[in-house]
């Protein structure tokens, strides 16, 4: 009688003793992810940014389970519901955001009504943000960073690949040099890493866990010293320290950029968060993979890659913006993204290309009178390539001796034009020809200079030189032909918005004057011309400019990569 009494006692008392850590275990991994998950807050700007080196301050203004796994038991599994799926990609970000905007209230709402009344310019940046999101999101993901962090393109770049700073930031994380190459981001005549959209995103997101391991798990404060560098947030906390303030980010003296930065991002990610995004229409982003990176093995031609994927040259270079040339990096990297559909027809046409078709190279047999300067420019290349190529150490050489030539495999059938081959000389068109693509042929009248027929078509000297392959100081002849194009978007099979023009990578400026400022060195600093930037600015190239005067000017992205 007292066993049968007792033995279901017991049975009893071990049940809920077991019920109970079984509890405890499932309370303490809840508890333990909790803590695992940082608290956050990041930041949104409608301009362009500009990121920060890790050594200096520098403010932003406004892309399997294996068969060896033990063997699982039933009664080990906790079934949970299974995930809602979202076909659209902004519905899950807007389900999975978790950055608070407690204590900042305010001023996320100032931004977020900034963004309302601007749809039309929010809708431009999800066009743009279309091919790079859903990558950007997985590799949040897979550290489990918050996802608000996927938008922070948005408030840096306006998700332009292209984007490029005052400060000489560039990409969709805006990287200056030095920040780029501790990161290791390679910039080169070839190739900017800043741009490259794997490169720059693990760079980016390497250097957010940095700070956010400074701040002791504080995203707020890691987004803040993404935008002003720790330094300045670090001087700001121990201000409030010793004066007995709050020391979280709302209540830091940082510089009006900053203050502005983090509740910019938070009012992005909560508009996206908002049923009906309060009025803004974002176009729809497929919450389903749609790049895939491929390894070429070596330095190829982009125009004979994009032909090989089935999509066109511009198609190529918006989804690879990290190249500044018509080929790849002959050092590396090789990979490029294609299309997901496009990868297994892109991997088998690249496995039987042959060799000497992935990059076509031609051979120059120095005549008399022969510089490297008129063969780089015979050649639509530059005096640095042919010296790297042929190993010249100056810029002597000798009669007779072969020099290897690059040469862009692209025909002119193509109707787009990388950054540094802009087409030259086009001698079988008939003078001033108006073509259905927007594409013009000047032929060069007496008196003519860049700045006049710039000026005759409406267009900026700088750019006029860039398609032509010219200095911007370049002395014309009668007879030579020019190829200006009109400012129009052209037309691809893309589902996203291009920029207007070949591949265009000329970007608008702002710089404010600083103190020991010159013309010459801000030309020089920036790659143009003392004369373009009085053009520009209407004002005489020999005038004394003053700290504090704001400069526009037009900026080649794609040479700003070997700048120091």
């Amino acid at each position: 009688m007292t066993r049968r009494t007792t033995l279901p006692a017991f049975l009893c008392a071990c049940g809920l003793l077991l019920g109970g850590c079984a509890t405890l275990h499932h309370g303490t991994a809840a508890n333990t992810a909790r803590a695992a998950a940082p608290a956050a807050a990041s930041t949104m700007a409608p301009a362009a940014g500009t990121n920060a080196s890790i050594s200096a301050d520098v403010g932003t203004p406004i892309p399997d389970l294996n068969d060896h796994s033990p063997l699982v038991q039933w009664q080990d599994l906790t079934i949970t519901p299974a995930e809602i799926k979202y076909n659209n990609l902004w519905n899950y970000l807007g389900k999975h955001f978790s950055l608070s905007a407690a204590g900042g209230d305010g001023r996320v709402r100032a931004e977020l009504d900034w963004y309302i009344h601007h749809g039309q310019y929010l809708r431009r940046v999800a066009n743009r943000a279309q091919p790079y999101l859903y990558y950007i999101v997985q590799q949040i993901k897979a550290r489990k960073m918050p996802l608000d962090i996927a938008l922070l393109p948005v408030v840096e770049s306006a998700y332009d690949p292209f984007a490029y700073s005052n400060a000489r930031a560039a990409g969709l994380w805006q990287f200056i040099h030095g920040t780029g190459r501790h990161f290791d981001l390679k910039q080169n005549w070839w190739y900017d890493g800043r741009r490259d959209v794997a490169a720059s995103t693990r760079a980016a997101l390497d250097y957010l866990q940095y700070l956010h391991n400074e701040f002791n798990g504080n995203w707020l404060l890691a987004l803040a010293a993404y935008d002003s560098g720790g330094g300045t947030v670090s001087w700001a906390i121990k201000r409030n320290q010793r004066l007995g303030l709050p020391t979280d980010f709302w209540h830091l003296d940082l510089p009006a950029e900053t203050r502005a930065y983090v509740p910019r991002l938070l009012a992005i990610c909560r508009l996206v968060a908002t049923p009906g995004h309060d009025g803004v229409d974002l176009p729809p982003i497929p919450n389903k993979p749609y790049l895939a990176r491929v390894n070429t093995h070596g330095q190829i031609d982009l125009a004979t890659a994009a032909r090989l994927a089935g999509i066109t040259t511009q198609q190529m270079y918006l989804l690879n913006p990290g190249f500044n040339r018509w080929a790849t990096d002959p050092d590396g990297p090789y990979s490029l993204f294609v299309p997901l559909d496009k990868q297994a027809a892109f991997e088998k046409a690249l496995a039987a290309l042959p060799p000497h078709n992935r990059v076509q190279w031609a051979t120059h047999d120095v005549r008399e009178g022969d510089t490297l300067g008129r063969l780089a420019r015979d050649y639509h290349t530059t005096v640095a390539v042919l010296r790297q190529l042929n190993g010249i150490h100056g810029t002597l050489i000798r009669l007779h001796q072969m020099l290897l030539i690059p040469v862009d495999r692209r025909t002119l059938a193509d109707g787009v034009l990388h950054a540094e081959a802009r087409v030259v000389r086009i001698r079988h068109y008939a003078p001033d020809r108006y073509e259905s693509n927007g594409r013009i042929v000047h032929s060069v009248r007496n008196g003519e200079s860049l700045w006049t027929i710039a000026r005759r078509y409406g267009t900026q000297v700088a750019a006029l030189a860039r398609w032509n392959r010219l200095n911007t100081r370049s002395v014309l002849h009668v007879g030579q032909q020019l190829v200006i194009w009109r400012h129009r978007a052209h037309a691809v099979n893309t589902a996203y918005e291009i920029g207007p023009g070949p591949r265009d990578t000329q970007r608008t400026v702002y710089y404010t004057v600083r103190e020991g400022d010159s013309l010459y060195s801000i030309s020089t600093r920036f790659r143009v011309s003392v004369a373009e930037i009085a053009d520009w600015n209407g004002i005489n190239e020999h005038r004394y400019i003053h700290p504090g005067e704001r400069l526009k000017l037009y900026v080649d992205v794609a040479d700003q990569s070997a700048s120091s």
